[in-house]
């Protein structure tokens, strides 16, 4: 039976995430089988599992041999698979902030229950759709009586210090914490504060003390042991108060940038009419029941008007991608104010995140995620090809290695858009043509249907890779 360690697990002492035989199994060390015992007595995961807020585990240990390298388990859960793995500098704002709400909301429950976390990673919450989940089961342990929040630091950074970079300075945080990959740090954030900042409460509490504290080396909160005991500091009311007051602050926030961003009002400033997005829609939704399509993903999803048609056409999830904050931002609103399977993620596809950390390999890139779906790109590749001088045979094949099937957009030089872009520079692009394009899909894939959508020759074809 196979059994493939997950290269990001390994920060975690008390076990380990394995996939075993195309399963996600996750191993429980016996010097933490007691903490986690005490906690499931508690009915804490029942709880948090029924309010969709935790990822539901199962205890396997007689189904799965323990032939793991590392030894010494007590104890084996299972967890259903996630869908999509994304990292906290691929969301949008709002995923961000909802992914922080959920962790301090967990933590108030988990209080009252005599349980803490004892970290703040933002890395333990997944989303489904546009809801966020926490997966990670031992990251719970059994609360001290006076105890310092000692994931006090690892939270700031992780979560709160990337939704002030938008909120205070309208900057948004994905390509800062893709370069630090934990989060941003306190020391280098509080250089962008100015003394004004010093009068806000909140600023003090969470960002400049906190600063101060590392700085000095005086915080005793952020290296103390996991378990065991902790010096009393902190009275639960007082604990319970602070994570009450950084909840309501970040409830609180929005992106300080509020202008409407190009790309989120583009499937209303397109070259094509109301008839013509329609028969586009109606493509859309045909291939993905033709073909019976689970999966899908949106390249340049704008606000999710054509991922909810691939939901409509009987889709179970769509991921959408987007390099516009405005875009992501609609399409996020969008899945929550109908209740669509949509996951936003933040995509740059002339710069998409690698794989990254330690060994290079703690998080994922991009392709070693790719789906067994399909992809759409719709109105999409122009402007790769023409403004960021992306080979376009490089890029189509970029586009259909991620999935065995897909749905792809080709918008000729004569379309208003693509003058547009043509406008602004020199034409290099001889390859740019329909034949070429045409015959490029050809050669790696069954062409399943082609259609005309617009007056101007956009047009769009349905593949399957050979």
């Amino acid at each position: 039976m196979p059994i493939t360690g997950v290269k990001g697990s390994f920060r975690d002492p008390s076990g380990r995430v394995y996939e075993v035989d195309g399963r996600i199994v996750r191993t429980i060390r016996p010097s933490f089988l007691q903490q986690f015992e005490f906690v499931k007595s508690t009915g804490l995961f029942d709880r948090l599992e029924s309010e969709g807020h935790l990822l539901p585990v199962r205890v396997i240990n007689e189904e799965i041999p323990r032939h793991f390298p590392e030894g010494g388990v007590s104890a084996l859960l299972e967890a259903p698979r996630v869908p999509f793995i994304s990292h906290p500098y691929e969301w949008p704002f709002s995923a961000l902030k909802a992914a922080a709400l959920l962790h301090l909301d967990i933590h108030l429950t988990a209080l009252e229950r005599d349980v803490t976390l004892s970290d703040a990673s933002a890395y333990n919450v997944q989303f489904q759709g546009c809801h966020p989940v926490f997966i990670d089961h031992l990251s719970f342990r059994r609360y001290q009586p006076g105890e310092l929040w000692q994931a006090h630091r690892q939270f700031c950074e992780a979560f709160l210090l990337p939704l002030l970079l938008r909120a205070l300075f309208g900057c948004p945080h994905n390509a800062w914490y893709r370069g630090h990959v934990e989060g941003i740090s306190l020391e280098e954030f509080s250089r962008l504060l100015r003394w004004h900042h010093y009068f806000n409460r909140n600023l003090l509490t969470h960002v400049i003390l906190q600063s101060w504290l590392q700085h000095t080396g005086r915080s005793t909160a952020y290296n103390l042991p996991k378990t065991g005991a902790i010096p009393t500091a902190l009275p639960r009311e007082r604990f319970q108060r602070l994570l009450r007051d950084l909840r309501d602050w970040i409830a609180g926030m929005s992106p300080a940038d509020r202008q409407p961003s190009t790309w989120q009002e583009y499937v209303n400033q397109n070259s094509y009419d109301q008839a013509e997005r329609g028969v586009k829609k109606r493509f859309i939704t045909d291939f993905v029941a033709m073909t019976s399509t689970v999966e899908v993903w949106d390249f340049g999803c704008n606000a999710g008007e054509y991922s909810k048609a691939a939901l409509e056409g009987g889709a179970s999830r769509v991921v959408g991608f987007d390099f516009d904050q405005g875009a992501l931002e609609a399409c996020f609103k969008r899945s929550v104010d109908e209740g669509l399977a949509i996951q936003t993620v933040f995509l740059d596809v002339a710069n998409p995140s690698p794989s990254q950390g330690w060994g290079q390999m703690e998080r994922l890139g991009l392709r070693e995620r790719a789906s067994g779906g399909a992809v759409l790109a719709l109105a999409f590749m122009h402007h790769l090809v023409i403004s960021k001088n992306i080979p376009f045979g490089e890029l189509l094949d970029w586009l259909m290695e991620l999935a065995p099937r897909g749905v792809i957009e080709f918008v000729p030089k004569s379309d208003p858009m693509v003058q547009r872009l043509l406008h602004l520079r020199e034409d290099i692009f001889p390859d740019y043509t329909w034949e070429y394009w045409h015959a490029h899909v050809q050669r790696m894939a069954r062409i399943l249907k082609t259609k005309r959508v617009s007056s101007t020759g956009r047009t769009l074809i349905a593949y399957e890779r050979n």
